[in-house]
């Protein structure tokens, strides 16, 4: 055979190879794919009464799980730190606390997912204030996966700040400042200082969703 017929059929054996792994692997991810069961329906309970936090919670799962009817239900626990958390850290225990009790409290049989949501402060360097949550999810079962996320972090006014500094509450303190009433219950802090271009709701939805990957990524973790 010449050289160029040898290399011809090299050139068509490797491709017929190629075709091949594409094939194996594509079958491959199929089989994956339908390997991860999707629930038709789930329920879920969030540490808390707020609409706001009941609301994005809502959003978030029905983003995240959209072939599944999604049930929201919030229930009342402590976070089991200080009415203001005053750190990054503080701010997620409360969540993480508020997830696992809640779990604790309603147990396993009636719920999913339990969730925990709670806002915070974290002083920099320069006695300068920043607004910040935490979301942590907690899964049904003895086996108690965790997945957490902390929101955007922001600037707060020094009027606000110096009122915080004081001992007042946040949302306290931003009804204060601008005149409102029960302002947390609604588009919060942020939705206040954005002029609305994001809600409170919408704010918490993004670090939800992030809050969930442990959960719709089940292979990964």
């Amino acid at each position: 055979l010449s050289l160029t017929t040898q290399k011809s059929r090299t050139t068509i054996r490797l491709r017929a190879r190629a075709w091949w792994w594409c094939i194996l692997c594509f079958v491959g991810m199929e089989t994956s794919s339908a390997s991860i069961a999707v629930p038709s329906a789930i329920r879920v309970c969030v540490a808390s009464t707020n609409p706001v936090k009941v609301n994005s919670a809502k959003l978030a799962f029905e983003q995240s799980f959209s072939e599944s009817t999604i049930e929201v239900v919030g229930k009342s626990f402590p976070s089991g730190v200080s009415d203001q958390p005053m750190s990054d850290q503080e701010t997620k225990q409360g969540a993480l606390n508020r997830a696992r009790g809640v779990k604790a409290q309603e147990g396993d049989g009636a719920f999913d997912y339990f969730v925990g949501m709670e806002g915070g402060i974290e002083p920099d360097s320069e006695g300068k204030l920043w607004c910040l949550a935490w979301m942590i999810v907690v899964g049904a079962g003895d086996s108690g996966k965790v997945g957490g996320a902390k929101t955007a972090t922001f600037l707060l006014p020094d009027k606000i700040a110096e009122l915080v500094k004081s001992g007042v509450e946040l949302g306290v303190a931003d009804d204060q400042v601008f005149g409102r009433v029960n302002s947390k219950h609604q588009g919060g802090t942020v939705g206040q200082l954005t002029h609305g271009l994001v809600s409170r709701t919408e704010y918490y939805r993004h670090a939800m969703v992030q809050a969930l990957i442990p959960f719709t990524n089940p292979s990964l973790y």
